[in-house]
């Protein structure tokens, strides 16, 4: 049981991880860097799977769903934060 913990935990940063990086390439100009960009992916897989959940539509059926709603939540996290930044 705590392998297949450990296995969806290293999938979820995976998934995490390649959101930022793609959600840094798509929102441009209020990027973090490489580190930062994959931090903020996975912080919105979080929030994606929070808000998706939320909503009923939590996108089941493999890797690329998940892919996908990982990067739109970076992407609202990537824009919200930018905003934020230059706001201050």
């Amino acid at each position: 049981m705590a392998t297949l913990e450990i296995t969806s935990i290293i999938v979820w940063l995976v998934i995490g991880g390649l959101a930022g990086w793609i959600a840094g390439l798509i929102v441009k100009g209020f990027g973090f860097g490489l580190i930062g960009n994959i931090a903020v992916g996975i912080i919105g897989a979080v929030i994606a799977g929070f808000l998706f959940s939320a909503i009923g539509i939590m996108p089941d059926g493999g890797f690329l769903r998940a892919l996908i709603a990982s990067i739109i939540g970076a992407v609202i996290l990537l824009v919200i934060v930018g905003f934020v930044r230059r706001a201050t």
